[in-house]
């Protein structure tokens, strides 16, 4: 499947308890649930899956996760929304500082002492994760408290915003957390076919960077049906959590949004709970008639 095909296809997707429509719209049949607890016995870690697709299928998706990176999309969601809204010009350069470096810089950390443009800082902060362009995406818009009002914005009470990277990364509290059903809400009320927070332009281009990003080939990638494409964003902590959400693309047919929330074991070491993330997802789509 081309890109151009992926981009199209975005507008034929229908959402079963997930509508753009927002929290009022209830699935149309019950959500199924897969049973994941062998997967989470592995190595004592929590799973929190959320499929939607013709059938919702879920896993602890009422639970809260810390998402990490994964807000990231819906950051880019936000700065294009403002773009389409003339408050902002993407082409805008933006000075990028020695003062903005934190760990994860493999864009910005090049970058230094010179400027980046709006997109490019969306960019970079999609396609590679990098921290400080995240960081002066939302300085730029006005700070963290304009960032949570943006999610309020769509009508999301439930998604935590406290702290910037990657202080975000942090797990033991409900700071920066939020639940896969709600980000599954989310992913619909910026992709979904009834959705206008987006002009046609927007969409395509973050449909772009979700779906050229290198990162996370053991995740959603792996998880996916042959010939299927997948478009969406990674997030990862040492502190446990190994996560991506997004949306797979079969060749023909109505794509299927994917939530995977992992809260595994403190480690450098991200393979294993990479695996377990996949085959969670792996069984989630079976189980959603996706095999």
């Amino acid at each position: 499947m081309d890109r151009r095909s992926v981009l199209m296809g975005v507008g034929l997707v229908t959402l079963t308890g997930c509508s753009a429509a927002g929290p009022a719209a209830t699935s149309r049949r019950e959500s199924l649930t897969v049973d994941l607890s062998d997967l989470e016995a592995r190595q004592g870690g929590r799973l929190g899956i959320q499929v939607v697709g013709a059938d919702t299928v879920g896993w602890r998706q009422s639970e809260r996760f810390t998402y990490c990176s994964t807000f990231k999309l819906f950051l880019a969601a936000a700065v294009l929304q403002q773009a389409d809204r003339g408050e902002v010009r993407m082409d805008r350069e933006v000075p990028v500082s020695e003062a903005d470096m934190v760990m994860h810089a493999p864009v910005t950390g090049d970058a230094v002492g010179k400027t980046l443009s709006i997109e490019a800082l969306c960019k970079a902060t999609v396609e590679l994760s990098d921290n400080p362009a995240a960081n002066i995406l939302i300085r730029e818009m006005g700070g963290l408290d304009t960032w949570r009002a943006w999610y309020r914005g769509i009508g999301d009470t439930v998604t935590r915003v406290d702290r910037l990277e990657p202080g975000l990364n942090g797990v033991g509290d409900e700071r920066d957390t939020t639940t896969p059903v709600q980000t599954a809400i989310n992913m619909a009320r910026v992709l979904g076919p009834d959705s206008t927070l987006l002009a046609p332009r927007s969409r395509e281009r973050l449909m772009t960077w979700l779906t050229e990003t290198p990162t996370g080939r053991n995740r959603l990638k792996a998880a996916a049906p042959q010939g299927w494409t997948v478009a969406h964003k990674t997030g990862t902590s040492s502190a446990g959590p190994i996560n991506d959400i997004g949306l797979m693309l079969p060749p023909q047919g109505q794509p299927v949004h994917v939530v995977a929330y992992y809260q595994g074991p403190e480690t450098n070491s991200f393979a294993e709970g990479e695996a377990i993330l996949a085959e969670a997802v792996r069984r989630a789509l079976t189980v959603a008639g996706h095999d």
